[in-house]
């Protein structure tokens, strides 16, 4: 049956209490227990690896049987395996619960299943409540379990007339204070930052985010990669974080190692070589294009080769947001269905 006005406040209040979580390698999710009466018995939310899951937080602040034949509110499907902590699945089961409504299928083959699970017990189970809400809460988790890789994102400032640097090489400032206050929140909400040597011998960036002149408590982790030496002076190498340093040119294999680090959420702010190599190899994920009202001329183009010989073969994007920020404005887009060539693997 479709879900009832009470279970779809449920969900709204689920994925509210999912954002109370930590983003780390395990997914925010959120848990609303309901009476048969559409009255909330529970709620929960999971705190990190290690702890609770979202249900069997909320099913804790119950007495035994409490919640016998209650509906539970899920962001995400209730996991069917064993890790630090059991079933999720199993365990509404053996409260009583008589119907799971759940906005998404867990991506992970090793903790899904619990669905079916639920069902095989005589558990009444819906999905698809909210599942757009719930995945873009998640995406960058959902982009490690479906792609086994970091969810990335690439991030250019350019002109009107697409240069992202003047005919003698500065860069610095094209856009103004709003967009650079934007690109260090979007650099605070990463794990790491990725940036080509030429960009550190250029410019020698901090690599920081930065709230004014105050450091965010979370600061990414430096990452540069290319073959040219950095001078032991640099900037970055000052950053709160060590920096990692990667010569190769394999930025999937890059993307590997810094996935085994813990690493979801990568931010690539240049420069225009390593943004189109990313663009290239379709590693991009979300595209941050800054517009500034200014142009520049000459060849320091915003990108270079992208792999794009005719226009039959243009990089789709969708356009996410269009934000205006002081004199500038932001696109987000994400590539179109079938441009990344991971899709489908």
């Amino acid at each position: 049956m479709a879900s009832t006005q009470a279970e779809r406040e449920a969900m709204t209040r689920a994925l509210a209490l999912a954002a109370n979580g930590p983003r780390s390698t395990n997914p925010q999710v959120g848990a609303v227990i309901l009476s048969a009466s559409g009255e909330i018995l529970a709620e929960g939310w999971h705190r990190g690896a290690g702890t609770p899951h979202a249900e069997v937080d909320a099913l804790s602040k119950l007495t035994p049987g409490a919640a016998a034949g209650a509906t539970a509110v899920v962001t995400l499907e209730p996991c069917n395996h064993t890790g630090r902590t059991g079933p999720c699945s199993q365990a509404l089961i053996d409260a009583g619960i008589g119907r799971v409504v759940y906005a998404m299928d867990d991506p992970n083959p090793r903790a899904s299943g619990g669905a079916d699970r639920m069902r095989t017990a005589g558990v009444d189970v819906e999905s698809g409540e909210q599942a757009d809400a719930a995945e873009a809460l998640i995406h960058d988790w959902i982009t490690v379990q479906r792609l086994r890789r970091p969810h990335v994102t690439v991030k250019w400032a350019q002109s009107l007339d697409g240069r992202a640097a003047a005919s003698d090489g500065t860069s610095q400032w094209i856009t103004g204070p709003a967009a650079r206050a934007d690109v260090h929140r979007r650099r605070a909400a990463s794990d790491a930052i990725v940036v080509g040597t030429g960009t550190v011998l250029a410019d020698d960036p901090s690599l920081t985010a930065r709230d004014g002149d105050a450091l965010y408590e979370h600061q990414p982790i430096p990452v540069v990669i290319g073959s040219r030496e950095t001078l032991a002076h640099a900037a970055v190498r000052s950053h709160p974080h060590t920096p990692l340093f990667y010569e190769t040119h394999d930025l999937a294999s890059v993307l590997e190692d810094l996935r085994t680090r813990g690493i979801q959420r990568v931010f690539v702010e240049g420069g225009p070589t390593l943004a189109s190599a990313f663009l290239a190899a379709g590693l991009a994920d979300t595209v941050l294009v800054y517009l500034a009202p200014v142009l520049l001329g000459g060849e320091r183009l915003a990108l270079t080769d992208i792999g794009v010989p005719t226009i039959a073969a243009a990089r789709r994007l969708i356009i996410d947001e269009w934000l205006p920020l002081g004199d500038d404005l932001l696109a987000v887009a994400h590539p179109a269905a079938g441009e990344n060539s991971e899709e489908g693997d």
